[in-house]
């Protein structure tokens, strides 16, 4: 399970976007996200570089301070 903070997610558009971003690059991917905390948590077979390139390509760079969970 991965964790990411996207300081730029604020509405559900926002969340919508994302979780196509990360289904786009993962079918399989479990995706858990919470809109207040603006954070998403993933669970996939991907690396979370993949994961985290997929995101940014969507708009929603993460944070660096980001940890595996």
């Amino acid at each position: 399970m991965q964790r990411f903070h996207l300081p730029d997610m604020s509405c559900g558009h926002c969340v919508a976007a994302i979780t196509e971003a990360l289904k786009a690059a993962d079918p399989q991917a479990r995706v858990d996200i919470d809109r207040d905390t603006r954070t998403a948590r993933v669970d996939s077979q991907l690396p979370r570089e993949r994961l985290a390139t997929a995101l940014s390509e969507a708009g929603y760079t993460p944070a660096p301070t980001d940890t595996p969970v």
